[in-house]
């Protein structure tokens, strides 16, 4: 059985979303691609093509198409199924004959194609006579969509003074209409607001200059852009956009003085630095376009500058150099503005600079004393007498009252005391002779106060320079040691001396040295001018005896060479040595001086070992105390000291018994064994004691008496190692007590009569009887 089938359904909208033509094709082009593979199967399908537009269907039901196959015989034995996209709800058949009806209005917009199935079954056998055919119904596109600008609102910026045809910026539209159908999709933009300055390309949208605008005329324009679809034509869409278009400043405008003369003043007493005043050029640009320079132009320049104030943009004048009002009362100066960023395009137009004059006058002003000179020198001899003039200063009133001037002398008391001056006419004189050797130069301070205004004062220094006279005798630099030796021959160099001068030669110093007159007669040494400030001694003899003479005494005459010249004696000690072959200083200088004294060179040598015999034996005694300070006060021989203390309750047989307590018990047995010689020495100087109870403390027998005490002291080392103070108290002659002291005390007790203790008061009893007791014992 043959089939044939006729369908064409095909509605279409200008609209491109939601499916782009180049996606709609390509499922377009699969699906032709499926039906034709099932043609190849069995080609029985007919279509016929119908059309149907969005937007447009004015009944409940529109007829699209139909499908047909030519094994229908119309009997209504054959059933249409339709089956897909939309099927049932937007696509109907009609099962019978296979039309097919859309039931609702269609929004290409929304879907721009429907894919659908057809088939075609036996009613009897429920069985397809046809295979299964796919085909697509494609919505066609009316024009129900506007323009759009999706971008906006615009906002453009343009240099100002662009040449026409620059282009300021693009506005683009957009149209939801299938562009690839028709006209729909086609846009033309056209200028509604906006002329003569802006203009729009018709199918792009770019805005562009008709014609150069300046900014400081107007530097914000705003634009009406309108875009319509189908290309314009009558019943078109359209949108419109707003467009604000701002103008950027460049530099085409030069600055401008608003006057072409200023007048300023500024007083003569202005320090340097002082703000005359200000100029203010005008420049209609902004920002870095305005930015400017200042300068002053003509001969004021040395005397006024100008700067620039970079955030107000003013030129501020400002004094360069002081001004008189006495010498010039009025300056014109010419103050000129140039712009500091320049635009080479707006060059022709003229230069961007523009000048005004500024006329300053000057102020008078109660002005200080002026000196003649900021400082003076002067100069005077030294030992000038009191009085003498030393200089003279000037000041002057520079007003034109010309006040009388005062001067004085200041900062220095001790100035004042040399140097005074004339308050009327300035003359300075010295109050003290001046001395260069002391001070060479003085530095004074002079004021200049106005009589008529105390408060204006003004001040100078004077250096006053004190000239060199020729008033200090040349001398030794240095006191010289000079020796000679015995055996020294004839024309012996023994000394060379040079000489000083406190003074100050202009041409340098010449000395000229000789023996003084009184020594050129029988001396033995010659004084020989080297011709260099310099001059050496010489022996005139030979063979020198020390016994016979120690010094010799030379008065060496030096001169110099100022006007008048100075002369003065310097004496030079010469020492006679016993040397052989050189001379050995410390020894001679000491040797000589103790032969002076009388003493040989034994004497000398052996007082010397004597000296150093006695520093060994100090050093020895130093080294044992240090070391004996290092040990702590309770050494390790603590229990020997102990076991030899030994205590007796008797009081003993007096003073005489001198075996009851021994300070020996309390030494270390070392010591006890090898020293015991205080009982020796107390045995010998028995007699001295007495003899000194009978006699005072200047008498020689208490003199000696205390040496040996001392002697006893120092030499015996059985002592505790420690100093001790031994006090001998003298009580004088004619006493009751007599002497305390136990010195005596070896003598018998029959020599002493103690009975007078009684008869000391009540103080004394105890002694008494102690005594008194002792002779009953004794007894």
């Amino acid at each position: 059985m043959n089939f044939s089938a006729w369908l064409h359904l095909m509605v279409m909208l200008v609209q491109l979303w939601p499916c782009s033509p180049s996606t709609l094709n390509s499922s377009i082009q699969n699906t032709v691609q499926s039906f034709t593979a099932a043609r190849r199967v069995k080609r029985t399908w007919l279509w016929e093509p119908l059309f149907v537009t969005e937007e447009q269907i004015s009944l409940d039901i529109a007829y699209v198409g139909q499908l047909k196959t030519d094994l229908d015989k119309q009997d209504g034995n054959l059933k249409y199924i339709l089956t897909g996209e939309g099927a049932g709800s937007i696509f109907v058949i009609d099962e019978y004959n296979g039309k097919i009806y859309v039931t609702q209005k269609l929004d290409r917009e929304k879907k721009p194609f429907y894919i659908l199935s057809a088939q075609a079954i036996n009613r009897s056998t429920q069985h397809p006579v046809e295979p299964e055919s796919v085909f697509i119904i494609k919505v066609r596109d009316i024009n129900d969509n506007k323009p759009q600008f999706l971008d906006g609102p615009y906002v453009a910026t343009v240099p100002e003074m662009s040449p026409e045809g620059t282009s300021v910026t693009q506005v683009t539209a957009t149209d939801a209409d299938d562009p690839s159908y028709g006209n729909n999709a086609r846009l033309l933009y056209s200028l509604i607001q906006g002329q003569p300055y802006f203009s729009v390309e018709p199918t792009t949208g770019v805005i562009r200059m008709a014609s150069q605008m300046d900014r400081e005329t107007k530097d914000q324009y705003l634009v009406i852009i309108q875009a319509k679809d189908m290309v314009g034509q009558p019943g078109a869409f359209s949108a419109t956009a707003t467009v604000t278009i701002n103008l950027s400043d460049v530099n085409d405008n030069p600055p401008k003085f608003p006057q072409r003369l200023y007048y300023m003043s500024v007083s003569e007493d202005a320090p340097v630095g002082t703000t005359v005043g200000k100029v203010s050029a005008e420049d209609s640009d902004v920002g870095d376009n305005a930015a400017m320079d200042y300068f002053i132009e003509g001969d004021s320049s040395d005397v006024f500058d100008i700067i620039t104030n970079s955030e107000t943009q003013e030129g501020i004048i400002l004094l360069k150099k002081r001004v008189d009002y006495e010498r010039r009362r009025r300056y014109s100066i010419q103050a000129k503005a140039v712009n500091r960023y320049i635009d080479e395009r707006f060059l022709k137009e003229g230069p961007f600079e523009d000048t005004t004059i500024v006329k300053i006058n000057v102020e008078d002003a109660d002005e200080p004393p002026v000196f003649t000179s900021e400082s003076y020198v002067m100069e005077i001899d030294e030992g000038a007498a009191r009085g003498s003039v030393v200089g003279v200063v000037t000041a002057r009133d520079p007003d034109n009252d010309d006040s009388p001037v005062r001067y004085s002398i200041v900062h220095s008391t001790y100035l004042k005391r040399l140097f005074s001056i004339n308050e009327h006419n300035g003359t300075i004189i010295t109050t003290e002779p001046l001395d260069r050797e002391i001070i060479s130069w003085h530095n004074i301070t002079v004021t200049a106060t106005e009589t008529r205004n105390p408060e204006k004062i003004s001040e100078a220094n004077v250096y006053v320079h004190v000239l060199d006279v020729n008033d200090n005798a040349p001398e030794f630099p240095k006191n010289y040691e000079t020796f000679v030796c015995e055996n020294a021959v004839s024309g012996q160099l023994i000394q060379s001396i040079s000489a000083v001068d406190k003074d100050d030669s202009a041409e340098g110093h010449h000395f000229y040295f000789s023996l003084a007159r009184e020594a050129t007669n029988g001396s033995h040494f010659t004084v020989k001018d080297n011709q260099d400030n310099t001059a050496g001694i010489f022996t005139e003899k030979s063979g020198f005896r020390r016994q016979e003479q120690v010094f010799f005494y030379l008065p060496i005459l030096i001169e110099d060479n100022g006007i008048p010249p100075l002369t003065s004696t310097n004496t030079l000690t010469v020492t006679v040595c016993d040397c052989d072959t050189e001379v050995n200083t410390f020894y001679c200088r000491y040797g000589a001086f103790m032969y002076s004294l009388g003493l040989s060179t034994e004497a000398l040598v052996a007082i010397l070992a004597c000296i150093l015999l006695f520093l060994v034996f100090f050093l020895a005694i130093v080294a044992i105390r240090q070391q004996k300070k290092k040990k702590p006060p309770f050494s390790e021989k603590m229990e020997e000291f102990r076991e030899n203390i030994v205590s007796y309750d008797d009081e003993g047989g007096g003073e005489e018994d001198t075996e009851a307590f021994d300070i020996s018990a309390l030494r270390t047995r070392a010591v006890m064994r090898t020293h015991k010689p205080r009982k020796k020495v107390v045995s010998e100087i028995q007699s001295l004691y007495r003899q000194s109870l009978q006699v005072g403390p200047d008498s020689a027998i208490f003199r000696q008496f205390i040496s040996e005490k001392l002697e006893e002291a120092n030499t015996d080392p059985s002592v505790p190692p420690y100093d001790s103070l031994q006090t001998y108290a003298f009580e004088g002659t004619g006493s009751w007590a007599g002497s305390l002291s136990s010195l005596g005390s070896d003598s018998s007790d029959m020599d002493q009569n103690y009975d007078y203790l009684a008869d000391w008061g009540p103080h004394f009893k105890q002694l008494a009887g102690m005594y008194t007791s002792h002779r009953s014992v004794g007894d």
